[in-house]
């Protein structure tokens, strides 16, 4: 990596070992965030909820430099950073900071990986997803709001709630 400036990035897991993946990234004090939401899993005896992250096999990473670039690619779980040609992949600071928001204030949250049209962009002045910059768009005739994920190609899609909310564009 040529030129290298700190901040988010992504990595790549291997199936289900994202928790053991930050487990390892906290032993090296390599600050992380996996987005997590609740599912219910059902068996055959029991029904439980379960934290389940809401991008599968992906972990965003903050990197202070190159050092913590080369430790965290050597974790067993670790397949790849997401990148660019040869680069990994730098996060915007506001799609982290929108998905920890989205995460904090709602539950009725979906992901999806379809491309959806650009729609008018607003940011959230009041409510509890105040600082939120997300997009209204039509789903199946009803209002939604899409936050977009970046570069995981990966988008939440949240409830439009007009009357709890001030918004601007």
């Amino acid at each position: 990596m040529k030129n290298f400036t700190n901040g988010w990035y992504v990595i790549y897991t291997q199936s289900r070992y994202e928790k053991k993946v930050c487990d390892s990234l906290e032993s090296l004090n390599i600050q992380f965030f996996l987005p997590v939401t609740k599912k219910l899993k059902i068996w055959s005896d029991r029904k439980k909820y379960v934290d389940t992250p809401l991008f599968p096999s992906y972990v965003f990473i903050y990197l202070n430099d190159k050092m913590d670039l080369f430790r965290a690619q050597n974790i067993t779980g670790v397949l790849s950073y997401v990148r660019m040609g040869k680069e990994p992949v730098k996060v915007c600071e506001n799609v982290i900071m929108d998905l920890k928001l989205v995460l904090k204030n709602e539950t009725d949250i979906e992901v999806s990986d379809m491309y959806f049209k650009p729609g008018q962009k607003i940011n959230i002045q009041q409510g509890p997803l105040k600082g939120l910059s997300c997009e209204i768009i039509q789903i199946m005739g009803r209002k939604k709001m899409l936050v977009r994920g970046g570069v995981i190609e990966r988008n939440i899609i949240i409830p439009y709630i007009q009357d709890h909310y001030i918004y601007s564009n």
